[in-house]
This record gives structure tokens, C-alpha cells and sequence, in this order.
């Protein structure tokens, strides 16, 4: 997304560095301001949040503390790649079975797709259009790796559709724990296919704003996944 596109809401409480913080944070979440990108100026944010400079500086440095934003002298301030809080719960998730992660995803992503048919705004459309076309072209050439990224995007992408910062970070500190029981499908022709048309459906039922057909649908894609997925345990 281009900077220049973001929008802010003016601070009106008492608490304004932390209300300044809230909203970054919340931009980073739903990554409208992604890993890697340059924040707005000093100026331009003192001018969105309507406050002044002091407030700007410190609202910076408590997420610099985080590990959410880089500041780098003479170039500017940037989103950080990586947020240290993604390291402990993906440790945990590692060790998990494989069938416990699959039930925490499918809680996940039935309730994003059904929030994200009620909530999803057309950029939101545009970025999922534009990974379902690459996870296919992947799939075509059979590029395994391009193939994984875009699913994975894909799903984040719907995750980032709810609006709910909180849904958006959980979401992707589990989607690299997804990466290793989707490697062990992707090899099964049958498997592409059919989930092919269910992506599909779900993004469909999203971009129709149908909630019902966004939770059936996905309900229908994940619990066909957990069988594959039991079949191969068993092989």
C-alpha cells in the first residue's frame, strides 16, 4: 500500500502518545503498513494525528522499543521484518501436532472468512485476486515454493479483510506453522484442484459480501484438508 494513501483519525483523549502507538500498531497489523516500508514524515504525522512533535517522537520510540519500527538516522523510520513477539508462540506451535494446529486454523479462518464477507473493502478484493491468480500460475508450472507463498498470502489476506488487528497478528505467526503440513499435500493433483475451486468459492462468497457462503465454504475447505491431511498420517 502507498503511504501516501494511509489516513489517520485525529486524537482527541487525554492519552495521546498511547493513542498514536494504538494506531500505527493497528496499521502494522493489518499490514497497511508492511514489513519493510517507510513510515510517514514527522510533518505528515503530526498533520494526520493532529498533534505535535514531541507526541510523534515518543509514539515512534515506544514502537522502536517494541521491535515494530526501525529508525534509521538520515534515512527515515521503517516497518521492522520481523516483531520478536512471533517467537515464542511459534515455538509452541512447532511442537504442537500437526491435527491441533489444523483445529486452531480452522476455528481462525472460518470466523475471518465470515468477517471478511461482512467487512472486506475492494483493495481487500484486488489483493486477494491477485494471489489466487499467482497460487495458480504456480500451481501450473508447478513451482512449489511460489505456490505455498501465495496460499499462505492469500489466507493473511482474508485474515487482514476482518479489520481486526488482533485476528490479522495471530493469524501470521500461525501461517509459517501451516507451511510445513501444506508441503505434505501439495504433490496430490487431486488435492490442487479440488482446493483450487474452493478458494475460489470463499473469495467469491467474500467479494459477494455473503457471510453464510463465506463460513460454509470454508468450513467445506477445511474439514476436506483435515481428512487429507488424516489420510496421509495414516500412509
Amino acid at each position: 500500500m502507498n503511504k501516501g494513501s494511509l489516513s489517520f483519525q485525529t486524537v482527541k483523549r487525554k492519552q495521546i502518545v498511547d493513542d498514536v502507538v494504538e494506531q500505527l500498531q493497528r496499521k502494522i497489523s493489518l499490514g497497511e503498513l508492511s514489513p519493510g516500508m517507510q513510515i510517514p514524515t514527522e510533518p505528515e504525522l503530526m498533520e494526520q494525528f493532529g498533534v505535535g512533535r514531541s507526541t510523534i517522537r515518543e509514539a515512534v520510540r515506544v514502537l522502536v522499543s517494541a521491535g515494530l519500527l526501525d529508525k534509521r538516522q538520515g534515512h527515515g523510520t521503517f516497518v521492522c521484518q520481523q516483531k520478536p513477539i512471533q517467537e515464542p508462540l511459534d515455538y509452541r506451535l512447532r511442537r504442537a501436532e500437526i491435527l491441533e494446529v489444523y483445529e486452531v486454523r480452522r476455528m481462525m479462518e472460518i470466523e475471518a472468512a465470515r468477517l471478511a464477507a461482512d467487512r472486506r473493502d475492494d483493495e481487500d478484493l484486488r489483493v486477494m485476486r491477485e494471489l489466487l491468480d499467482q497460487r495458480q500460475a504456480a500451481i501450473d508450472s508447478g513451482r512449489v515454493k511460489e505456490y505455498l507463498d501465495a496460499d499462505i498470502a492469500y489466507h493473511i489476506a482474508v485474515a487482514a479483510a476482518t479489520k481486526n488487528a488482533v485476528l490479522a497478528d495471530l493469524y501470521r505467526i500461525f501461517s509459517e506453522v501451516l507451511r510445513h503440513s501444506l508441503e505434505n499435500l501439495v504433490n496430490h493433483p487431486q488435492y490442487n484442484q479440488y482446493y483450487t475451486e474452493q478458494h475460489e468459492k470463499i473469495y467469491e462468497a467474500i467479494r459477494d459480501k455473503d457471510v453464510q457462503a463465506a463460513e460454509l465454504y470454508s468450513m467445506q475447505h477445511l474439514d476436506g484438508t483435515r481428512t487429507e491431511l488424516e489420510e496421509h498420517i495414516k500412509s
